[in-house]
């Protein structure tokens, strides 16, 4: 991320939020609050890309729908972009919904970007909510709910950090979390940081907080540089993002995802491979949404 910028990646992810509540049925998760958040010039800019993007992603479709932008911008949205975000946001929301029957008390959001579960949820003012992400993200986070006269609750703490100088966790004790049973959640990081910086931050998340507490994150398999994956939608990512300067890094087998949880006193609660999560989230679908191939999503746990 370039300094003073906020993170594009969580425009965009907010972006593919916002168009699911707009235009997508039935819904995998409903971010109502996503539009208040991203202005319509960002809009109307990412869509533009998107559309101009196709022949990059799928020459036969940019022919296939020519001179039709909407159904272009359809299918790379629910094809290439939303699948993953849209999945993993519903999979961790519902992971918090459990874990609160069971003494769940605080909730940390790395990477937040613009989420807005607080936002969603005013009935949950009882659990404590921080959201870890650069400061220039933050700022814009605060900018928009400001203009769409959206107030952060009480329960709702912004935490500055810049992850590539490293994880503090003084920063979230400042802010008020104590040592009380917590879900974290990771979404869409893991594979754009090395294995080592993986087990590193996994070892400083949990080194503060109590057995019980647990961590919702997704990941990529040992497959994810050589699977091409529908319409070549995984090939894609790996060359996009590495085209705009953020390679992804990390990919784990099981065995080796296992061992790193093991590694920060965790163990596998529930992991989910992408045929489970095509059952679970994106069944009996007539659009083009469906999981997407070498990305599991795990809940784990600390002993």
């Amino acid at each position: 991320m370039e300094k003073g910028k906020s993170s594009i990646t969580s425009l965009i992810s907010t972006f593919g939020r916002a168009y699911h509540h707009q235009f997508d049925s039935p819904k995998i998760f409903d971010d109502f609050l996503a539009q208040e958040l991203i202005s319509q010039e960002e809009l109307n800019d990412i869509k533009e890309k998107l559309i101009q993007g196709i022949q990059f992603f799928n020459p036969a479709i940019a022919e296939k729908f020519k001179g039709n932008p909407n159904e272009i911008l359809k299918w790379i949205t629910q094809v290439q972009l939303s699948p993953t975000p849209l999945a993993r946001a519903a999979y961790c929301e519902e992971v918090v919904l459990h874990e609160l029957e069971f003494g769940l008390k605080q909730v940390v959001l790395l990477g937040a970007g613009m989420d807005t579960f607080c936002l969603r949820h005013p009935e949950l003012n009882h659990l404590e909510f921080f959201e870890v992400d650069h400061p220039a993200t933050q700022a814009l986070k605060k900018k928009r709910l400001e203009q769409a006269r959206l107030t952060a609750p009480d329960n709702l703490h912004f935490v500055p950090m810049d992850f590539t100088k490293g994880f503090a966790v003084q920063s979230l004790i400042h802010e008020g979390m104590v040592h009380k049973k917590t879900l974290f959640s990771l979404l869409g990081v893991s594979y754009y940081l090395t294995k080592e910086e993986n087990a590193r931050l996994l070892e400083n998340v949990f080194s503060k907080v109590p057995s019980g507490s647990s961590i919702v994150f997704d990941y990529a398999d040992e497959t994810l540089f050589e699977t091409k994956g529908l319409s070549n939608r995984v090939e894609n990512m790996v060359k996009s993002a590495a085209a705009c300067g953020g390679p992804m890094k990390s990919c784990f087998s099981y065995q080796e995802m296992e061992h790193l949880l093991e590694e920060s006193g965790l163990l596998i609660y529930e992991q989910l491979s992408p045929n489970q999560i095509n059952h679970r989230y994106f069944a009996h679908r007539s659009d083009y949404l469906s999981a997407f191939e070498t990305i599991y999503y795990i809940h784990a746990v600390k002993e």
